[in-house]
């Protein structure tokens, strides 16, 4: 995982998110995260799944693992059972009514860090995705609660490998003024998301494209998989022809171009130089 993937273990309160597409690899990455929690921190974990998929041992911290179905019918049940269990972080395995969505914002007010997953491709659609769950004249008022809550969208795709096996690709985007003043009053044009994640690369944060360029660079994506995993292909296009040109391979298949003359000839066979008068080597001036 990329090195700012660290901070995300280190937050205390909020709403973390890992999103993207079934089979992507969420699950994977929360278990990451948790366990990176699990041996820094002694603290109180409660985890919501459908169904367990990882089983956490005991090593700094206390986790108490529950599966729908068996300990709880409902996300929004489990999460409102939790909340008076004194947890430091609540897992919740997905975000996928208004009611979950609603606890989840009120228990990361509260001082609970929550961590969740949604079926979005990246952070733009991540926030309308929740935007979209409540009314219209409700939405003014969660997208405050909502900028004040959210601390990391973390998206994920997977794509094949060079040698085999897969890289994980992940777009990653934090909390600063400018996300928060977005997530507010909504994307416009120069403020939208995916500028935002460009603009804050030397922070760690990284959009797909960025992503992609990177593991192209080291050889471990196809230009074929770099250009279908993308999410803007002029951008990746023009930046997988840089990397080309500093590595000295052709960017072009076409090798030399030529220009023929109506009668057939080349160029080069048929220009002739023009005669030039010769120059003079003294200069005469009448006074």
């Amino acid at each position: 995982m990329p090195n700012v993937f660290a901070q995300v273990a280190k937050e205390k309160t909020g709403l973390v998110l890992v999103t993207g597409a079934t089979g992507s690899g969420k699950s994977t990455t929360l278990a990451a995260l948790l366990n990176e929690i699990n041996e820094t921190k002694s603290i109180h974990v409660i985890t919501l799944e459908d169904p367990v998929e990882f089983v956490h041992p005991q090593k700094k911290a206390t986790f108490n693992q529950r599966e729908m179905g068996t300990d709880f019918d409902k996300f929004s049940t489990g999460l409102r059972a939790a909340l008076r269990q004194a947890p430091k972080i609540i897992l919740v395995g997905e975000m996928r009514d208004r009611e979950t969505v609603e606890i989840g914002l009120s228990a990361a007010e509260t001082g609970h860090l929550v961590v969740s997953t949604l079926h979005t491709i990246d952070a733009g659609q991540t926030i309308n995705r929740l935007l979209g769950l409540f009314e219209q004249e409700e939405q003014a008022q969660v997208r405050l609660r909502l900028a004040d809550t959210l601390r990391w969208v973390v998206s994920q795709r997977l794509a094949p490998k060079v040698g085999g096996g897969r890289v994980a690709l992940l777009e990653i985007m934090g909390a600063n003024l400018r996300v928060k003043d977005t997530i507010a009053m909504g994307e416009k044009e120069g403020s939208s998301f995916y500028e935002i994640i460009e603009a804050n690369y030397t922070f760690g944060w990284r959009s797909f494209d960025q992503t992609i360029l990177d593991s192209f660079e080291q050889g471990l994506l196809t230009e074929e998989s770099a250009l279908l995993y993308c999410t803007k292909k002029g951008p990746v296009s023009r930046g997988i022809d840089n990397i080309k040109k500093k590595r000295g391979e052709l960017t072009s298949d076409i090798s030399s171009l030529q220009m023929k003359r109506g009668d057939g000839s080349s160029p080069a066979a048929s220009v002739k130089k023009p005669d030039l008068p010769p120059i003079p080597t003294t200069l005469k001036i009448k006074v």
